[in-house]
């Protein structure tokens, strides 16, 4: 049997395309997820492995979507090769349990690695000189509302409306209130 395994890293992020691929490659049953890659905890991945016999074939788009660092990738192929079932990444080929497969893998394995590694390190950088010459660079999401908005959500609660009335009327849930008018009163 022909297994084939899609997953993106947030649930924005489409999986159509890698279905398409996993599909056109013969993928007979499809597992997806919107899980990050940064966790050990994919439960459809998790549910895939267990359920792969002997002579099977685990078919992904490419290495990045099947672990998190080199030292996982091989430790699942071990596994896989250990129980006879072939893996075809569609970016590199079929891997299998030959000394000339493992030593293919692993150097992809520690190219893909590398690659994270670089963009990380990209990101970093580019972070650290935006908070060193921008002076509105801010970290993390931008705020969802304006301070005049929250300024004009907090007179209104001044003024003795409920949470929950200032909701209604502005939009601003009531965490967000309860977090950014003890941001105003420090």
């Amino acid at each position: 049997m022909k297994y084939g395994y899609a997953r993106v890293s947030t649930p924005d992020q489409k999986l159509e395309n890698q279905i398409q691929q996993l599909e056109d490659a013969g993928a007979e049953k499809i597992y997806q997820e919107k899980f990050t890659g940064t966790t050990t905890q994919r439960p459809q991945f998790n549910e895939l492995l267990n359920i792969l016999l002997p002579g099977d074939t685990l078919i992904i788009t490419k290495l990045d979507r099947f672990a998190r660092n080199t030292r996982e990738a091989l430790e699942i192929i071990q596994r896989l090769f250990d129980q006879d079932i072939k893996v075809h990444i569609l970016n590199m080929g079929t891997i299998d349990n030959t000394p000339t497969g493992q030593l293919i893998f692993t150097i992809f394995s520690a190219f893909a690695q590398f690659e994270r590694d670089m963009i990380v390190t990209r990101t970093q950088e580019g972070k650290l000189y935006a908070k060193t010459h921008d002076t509105n660079f801010r970290e993390g999401r931008p705020k969802t509302y304006t301070d005049e908005q929250i300024k004009f959500a907090y007179e209104l609660r001044q003024q003795g409306l409920t949470y929950k009335m200032i909701e209604r009327k502005t939009g601003i849930g009531i965490k967000t209130q309860q977090r950014r008018f003890k941001q105003l009163n420090k």
